[in-house]
């Protein structure tokens, strides 16, 4: 079945539906786009493996019995290469299919027949759980003034130029950075950063802020950014 367009929403989130039955598709399409969703589809596993791919959707609407490619190893496909919700459509009731679906990486599962609107539910109910996950997850990349970190990649750079920061140079900085303007004790820093407590450290943690002005400080015997709090402690301001 080709990707389904007529009457697209452009601005709504792109639902994919992989499901064999013309009927069935035609109405999940109608509904989803009443509902404001862009919406593409496929009659098989392959094509709906490569519009997963090229349309890179909000959400995929999968049947369990489909020609040649079967909806179990379709959503592991799927699953192996991406977080995106799945929503199985199964005609079979039978416990054992309902652990498997959900074993290969199914977010939801639906027996036929099914209620439309309760359909429209859950994938509202799944999006938004999605977006829930997204809002709490920490970032992957900070920015502060000209100051940017990937913490997956652990590489940072100041207006475009990579610094050399050692390990734990990365691991201050990237805290600081996640508390922009926050003012942290000597001793709050090697908790946090280092993990541990004992008198006389303190010293630690002031000769890498030394060593880290000189990489992140255009003048580092005036500092703008990593400052020195009189009686504090250090924080990182924009």
């Amino acid at each position: 079945m080709a990707n389904d367009r007529d009457a697209v929403l452009p601005q709504g989130k792109t639902i994919l539906i992989i499901e064999d039955e013309a009927a069935l598709v035609a109405a999940l399409s109608y509904n989803l786009r009443r509902e404001g969703y862009r919406v593409a589809s496929a009659g098989d596993g392959a094509e709906g493996l490569s519009l997963a791919r090229s349309e890179r959707p909000a959400l995929v609407i999968l049947d369990l019995m489909l020609p040649g490619m079967d909806g179990i190893d379709v959503c592991r496909r799927l699953r192996s290469q991406s977080t995106v919700p799945i929503l199985i459509l199964t005609a079979k009731s039978d416990e054992v299919d309902k652990v498997v679906v959900l074993e290969v990486g199914a977010d939801d599962y639906m027996t036929k027949p099914f209620s439309v609107r309760e359909l429209l539910a859950r994938v509202r109910a799944l999006l938004r759980r999605v977006e829930m996950e997204r809002e709490a997850a920490p970032p992957d990349v900070l920015e502060l003034a000209d100051l940017h970190l990937d913490l997956r990649g652990r590489e940072a750079t100041k207006g475009g130029r990579e610094l050399a920061l050692k390990p734990k140079e990365f691991d201050l900085v990237a805290f600081l950075a996640r508390h922009p303007r926050q003012v942290f004790s000597r001793e709050q820093l090697l908790d946090e950063v280092w993990g541990f407590e004992f008198a006389g450290a303190s010293r630690t943690v002031d000769v890498q802020v030394r060593c880290l002005r000189q990489k992140v400080e255009d003048d580092p015997s005036q500092p703008v950014h990593l400052l020195t709090v009189r009686g504090s402690g250090y924080k990182l301001v924009p």
